[in-house]
């Protein structure tokens, strides 16, 4: 009995043991977990600044344009958008608007914005069949909205300008320095240049990635510049001279000439919109005065030029009077008359 008794005592010590090594391993491994965790959220904590600092980054706009012209446009329009579409390969045409009135545009053609996943909206409105188009630009669908006047369009074919450049490949746009004083002093505000700037540099900046069909090139520049109050845009190609010797050729500066793509036309603003094709407005240029005006004005010159042709016919009809000579009646015939000698 004393055996039996003695190994049943050995066997609990060793369960015992057991049970306190393994609350101890519990323990250790516990206080390991708790070490790791802690060390893992100072880790943490220490990285919170950098996170933040990402995502406190601006992210890239892969801006995506709308191009679509309304009916009524004219041959010329129609390949002035054309060679844009070409020249911009984020853009995505589309076919003509049809729609009677200007009052469904804010409809329209936000939700062909939002069908096609664009973000802008480049609408060439013709008017008086063709003779007047206007360039509505806007940042669909909160806004804001620019309504230009567009005029000297030069289409690429017809010019046969000596420039060519490489289909989806990317420019730099250019704004010179005449852009901010010329439409500042026209009493368009710094603010309102600011927001011209920035729509045109939406449009005209083709994003660095993400673009399909898109070359990684800049091979051409694209001038803005500000002349009588308008907006004059011109396309170059950066063109480079042929030399065998590369060396030369990135020592000498003047080796690179610009030579002009086209299209080039003349964008005269008009009015900006808060919203997109609606909304309060927040600019309105006084100086402009529309083609209706400009007709108007060449027609009373043409009117009162006809106007002034019968008063000095009416003035010579009565000096004539005034000096007794009748040269309406019938003169008397001589007796020395031929037709009075020789019947």
């Amino acid at each position: 009995m004393a055996s039996i008794y003695k190994n049943a005592s050995r066997a609990a010590e060793d369960s015992d043991l057991s049970d306190s090594s393994v609350s101890d391993e519990e323990q250790s491994s516990g206080t390991v977990r708790a070490d790791t965790s802690s060390d893992a959220s100072a880790d943490e904590g220490a990285q919170v600044p950098t996170t933040t600092r990402l995502q406190q980054l601006p992210t890239e706009l892969r801006n995506r344009i709308l191009m679509l012209t309304s009916r009524g446009v004219s041959f010329r329009h129609r390949h002035l958008l054309t060679d844009l579409h070409s020249l911009l390969p984020h853009t995505f045409k589309d076919t003509k608007l049809d729609t009677k009135s200007s009052n469904n545009y804010n409809s329209a053609l936000n939700s062909l914005a939002d069908l096609h996943s664009c973000n802008y909206v480049f609408f060439l409105e013709g008017r008086k069949n063709g003779q007047d188009l206007y360039l509505w630009l806007a940042k669909a669908p909160n806004g804001p909205t620019i309504k230009f006047h567009v005029s000297n369009v030069h289409t690429m074919a017809e010019l046969g300008f000596g420039g060519n450049v490489l289909k989806g490949g990317r420019g730099v746009v250019v704004f010179d320095k005449s852009f901010d004083e010329n439409l500042t002093g026209a009493g368009t505000g710094k603010e309102n240049v600011a927001l011209i700037r920035e729509m045109l540099r939406g449009v005209f900046c083709v994003p660095s990635k993400g673009v399909r069909g898109m070359k990684p090139f800049i091979d051409r520049v694209i001038g803005i510049y500000g002349l009588d109050n308008k907006i004059w845009v011109r396309v170059y190609e950066i063109r480079e001279g042929s030399k065998d010797n590369v060396e030369d050729k990135l020592q000498d500066e003047s080796n690179v000439k610009l030579v002009e793509v086209g299209p080039r036309f003349v964008l005269t603003p008009i009015v900006i919109l808060e919203g997109s094709f609606g909304g309060p407005v927040i600019f309105e240029n006084k100086l402009y005065v529309s083609p209706n005006m400009v007709r108007r004005e060449v027609r009373m010159k043409k009117s009162s030029r006809y106007a002034q042709r019968t008063i000095d016919r009416g003035e010579h009809v009565r000096k004539i009077r005034g000096l007794g000579l009748n040269t309406g009646a019938e003169r008397k015939r001589s007796s020395m008359d031929n037709k009075t000698l020789f019947g």
